[in-house]
């Protein structure tokens, strides 16, 4: 433990999940040509008025009221002004001193299982930048298409007190914006990124150190070595006599460190002041209320609901809610089942979800739930194993088929003729009288080794449940 205590605040910009930008009908999507996503709005052109998009409004109320902030039915939008070659109007629209919403909190699980609660400061909606592109060959262009796409920025209070506490800060709140539908999760494509302003005080002190802004990292394994890389790199300058510089820092992945980009502007540097194109954002206290009632299920209590009412374990609804689409898809599956939710669990885990691939909030799975559950009924109906449900399985994968369907067409319907079966156990025993007697003379454990030779026999046909009553009565007769 060094004399020093880390002081570490975070900054999100999350996109919003709309279809049009923030200010005008110009498209989100991602991946397209350089400056095709333009209008004279978002170019910042002579008389071009901006109009407010009504669903951002509504997402980033509901992403304040799932984190327990206090929504505001008056907010301002005012103008944050500054000169980059990705900012064609000069200032950027945002909110400062009056936000969409302030004074909230975020309770998030760290590794050992230590639950930490952090405040967050205030959510405010901004439109995003564009982005400058520098080429091989030493030209650069900018690309205007994400400018004007709709933010909500999320500021916690600097009360984080490591880079892994900021990392398992950013994974929940990325979770929990993906279960309201307010935001991608896509990383790599920069729709959730996140500025680390870090700070270092003599321990038991109270005053602030001066703060250093990582800007703009978009890993959570990132964040937490370049909030652990600067943290040390604050101590070692202090301890050399040296003086920390209010700056704004970048993180360099390939050297593992941060490095200086510019002094770090206060608030008067920016000017802002009230965009005089858009009035004041009033929200009705009816609206705030009807979105509060529609908020989902979110993680926390999903994990706790699947835990205590549907009997899983713990890492298993932890796994089940590391993603709404493998919530849901869990969900459907078991209601079509009706039957043991571990059952349904069970195979999602250790089947479905090796195959299933994520990309931000989307996500493909090999089967679907209605093939899920009707594989699953078949082995409870017992028509067929355990054992051939994996190979049922690997047929029905990326198909429309029905288990059923593959069953029949395979032949595999579980052996349950009671004289076959036992003609045949009676036959496994008269060839292996050794182990018959062994048995008998109390070695129980032999059951296994008779079932294993009439299933190999059946070619794991015949029903395990039959197999091991029709054994257990002839070896104890």
């Amino acid at each position: 433990m060094t004399a020093y205590e880390a002081v570490i605040g975070l900054e999100v910009h999350a996109q919003l999940l709309t279809s049009s930008k923030l200010f005008c009908p110009c498209p989100t999507s991602f991946g397209a040509p350089p400056n095709t996503h333009v209008c004279p709005v978002c170019l910042g052109l002579p008389g071009a008025l901006p109009v407010l998009n009504r669903r951002a409004v509504e997402l980033a109320t509901r992403a304040a009221l799932a984190l327990r902030l206090t929504v505001h039915p008056t907010s301002i939008f005012a103008r944050k002004n500054y000169f980059y070659p990705d900012l064609p109007k000069g200032y950027q629209i945002s909110q400062f001193d009056r936000p969409l919403a302030t004074e909230g909190s975020l309770a998030f699980e760290l590794e050992g299982g230590e639950v930490r609660s952090v405040g967050i400061q205030r959510i405010h909606m901004e439109e995003d930048a564009g982005k400058n592109i520098h080429g091989q060959g030493g030209d650069s262009i900018v690309d205007l298409n994400r400018a004007g796409t709709p933010l909500v920025e999320i500021v916690s209070a600097p009360e984080l007190r490591s880079g892994a506490e900021a990392a398992a800060y950013l994974k929940t709140l990325r979770d929990l914006l993906l279960f309201l539908g307010v935001n991608d999760g896509n990383l790599e494509e920069g729709s959730f990124r996140c500025d680390a302003n870090v700070s270092i005080r003599p321990r038991g002190a109270q005053r602030l150190g001066t703060r250093c802004e990582i800007k703009n990292v978009n890993s959570f394994r990132f964040v937490q070595k370049a909030i652990e890389f600067e943290i040390l790199r604050q101590e070692q300058v202090l301890a050399s006599g040296g003086t920390i510089l209010q700056e704004t820092r970048g993180w360099n992945e390939r050297d593992g460190r941060t490095f200086s980009l510019r002094s770090k502007e206060e608030a008067e540097d920016y000017r802002y002041f009230p965009d005089p194109d858009l009035p004041p954002l009033r929200l009705e206290p009816a609206a705030i209320e009807a979105a509060a009632a529609s908020l989902p299920e979110l993680p926390e209590p999903k994990r706790e609901r699947y835990h205590r009412s549907l009997g899983l374990t713990p890492y298993a609804a932890g796994v089940l809610t590391a993603h709404p689409r493998t919530a849901a898809f869990f969900e459907e599956a078991l209601a079509l089942f009706q039957g043991d939710a571990n059952k349904v669990a069970n195979f999602l885990l250790s089947e479905v979800l090796a195959g299933a691939s994520f990309r931000g909030i989307d996500a493909t799975f090999p089967v679907s739930p209605a093939q899920l559950a009707g594989l699953l009924r078949l082995v409870e109906d017992g028509a067929i194993s355990g054992k051939q449900a994996k190979e049922v399985y690997a047929a029905l994968q990326h198909t429309d088929a029905s288990p059923a369907q593959i069953v029949r067409d395979k032949g595999m319907e579980v052996l349950r003729d009671e004289a076959s079966i036992e003609a045949l156990c009676r036959r496994i025993l008269d060839a292996n009288q050794r182990q018959v007697d062994a048995y008998r003379a109390g070695k129980t454990a032999l059951l296994g080794f008779f079932v294993g030779a009439v299933m190999k026999e059946t070619k794991g046909s015949a029903s395990p449940a039959l197999v091991n009553a029709i054994l257990t009565r002839l070896l104890t007769a």
